[in-house]
């Protein structure tokens, strides 16, 4: 399983003192976006200059412990088949010491030329 380790941004809290839930869902795309580029080869910056359109079409995520200052997170990423042919779930964690603080499955595709597709290296991860 891929996972990358970040530091909770003290200006990520809130009034209460934890982080507001506005960033969860960016501590997993960092991971995402590393997930993609490390593990699979996948420079979606690079790929939108040629077109390609890496996009996030749904999420829904599920709220377990809330996050405090000093807080040195974990976030996880594997990828697991979507009904729809052409889309790719992304399930995600963010832990602190092994700990599930929240959950998450990210429904993307990529557009080519506006299509919906499947780039060959999500293909054969999905394969493995």
């Amino acid at each position: 399983m891929f996972s990358k380790q970040y530091e909770v941004d003290e200006a990520h809290i809130d009034f209460q003192g934890v982080v507001d839930g506005l960033y969860y869902p960016f501590y997993m795309e960092w991971a995402r976006h590393a997930y993609m580029r490390e593990a699979l080869g996948i420079d979606i910056e690079a790929e939108f200059t040629q077109g390609n359109l890496y996009m996030v079409l749904e999420y829904s995520m599920r709220f377990r412990k809330s996050l405090k200052k000093g807080d040195q997170v974990e976030v996880t990423c594997v990828l697991e088949r979507n009904e729809k042919r052409n889309r790719v779930n992304f399930v995600q964690q963010i832990k602190v010491e092994g700990i599930v603080f929240a959950d998450a499955t990210f429904v993307a595709t990529c557009l080519t030329n506006g299509r919906p597709s499947m780039p060959d290296a999500v293909k054969n991860a999905l394969d493995l």
